[in-house]
């Protein structure tokens, strides 16, 4: 046994931590992160003048930041998907059981809701809304597969070659995406589903929401396959 085989055999291994305390993880972690996202969309708007590119700069700084933040905090102890189309690729890859997976997209999507309630909140806006926003058309649809797509090779990417990195790799992912895709790159269904709650900046209409969320679908097991081939240890 080499000397470094024997060091980490000799280490106590990570605290085991519940399914309770996993899905909590799940819940905050995501209301965090929508409270973000909708949050720094609506200050945004309201000191851009009129000027959108400055008003999604903002958001889009604010969204990247947390998300470093959030996987940083949290990825030990739920693996901090926030995310159902992270959370199904992690279940086709067989990494988690279909009984957790089902519990911690439930989280996820209330944690979502949450989290676009205690924006509007902060910022005065009545809590229940309906957005208006539309964001339709197969250029859209097709932009959030390939915001998914690039998601989930930069997740399963770092894993395998630079695990420490990942928070900081999905932070400048998403803040690339959100510039590189016509959608902005919701590349969440959680996301999709809170974000049709809020008439706002970061809002989307309900009717564009399907598109959105079947595309994200979509690419996931395209994604998982591709990265169970690509990155398979020899």
């Amino acid at each position: 046994m080499s000397g470094a085989a024997r060091q980490a055999s000799l280490e106590p291994p990570l605290e085991p931590f519940g399914l309770v305390r996993r899905l909590v993880a799940e819940g905050l972690g995501t209301a965090l992160l929508l409270a973000v996202v909708i949050g720094s969309g609506i200050m945004g708007e309201r000191l851009a003048g009129g000027n959108e590119a400055i008003a999604l700069l903002g958001n889009t700084l604010a969204t990247g930041a947390a998300l470093v933040v959030l996987i940083t905090i949290f990825g030990p102890l739920s693996g901090a998907h926030f995310n159902p189309a992270v959370t199904l690729a992690f279940l086709l890859r067989r990494e988690l059981s279909v009984g957790a997976a089902t519990a911690y997209v439930a989280a996820q999507l209330a944690g979502a809701v949450a989290g676009v309630f205690v924006a509007h909140a902060m910022f005065a806006e009545p809590i229940l809304q309906v957005s208006a926003r539309l964001r339709d058309g197969p250029a859209q649809a097709f932009s959030e597969f390939v915001a998914t797509f690039g998601l989930l090779v930069t997740i399963f990417g770092a894993l395998r070659f630079r695990s420490d990195v990942t928070p900081v790799a999905v932070g400048l992912y998403i803040t690339a995406a959100y510039w590189f895709t016509a959608s902005t790159s919701f590349a969440n269904p959680a996301v999709t589903v809170a974000r049709s709650l809020s008439d706002t900046f970061a809002g989307i209409a309900p009717n564009s929401a399907p598109a959105f969320i079947a595309a994200q679908l979509v690419a996931v097991p395209v994604a998982a396959a591709l990265c169970g081939w690509l990155f398979r240890r020899p």
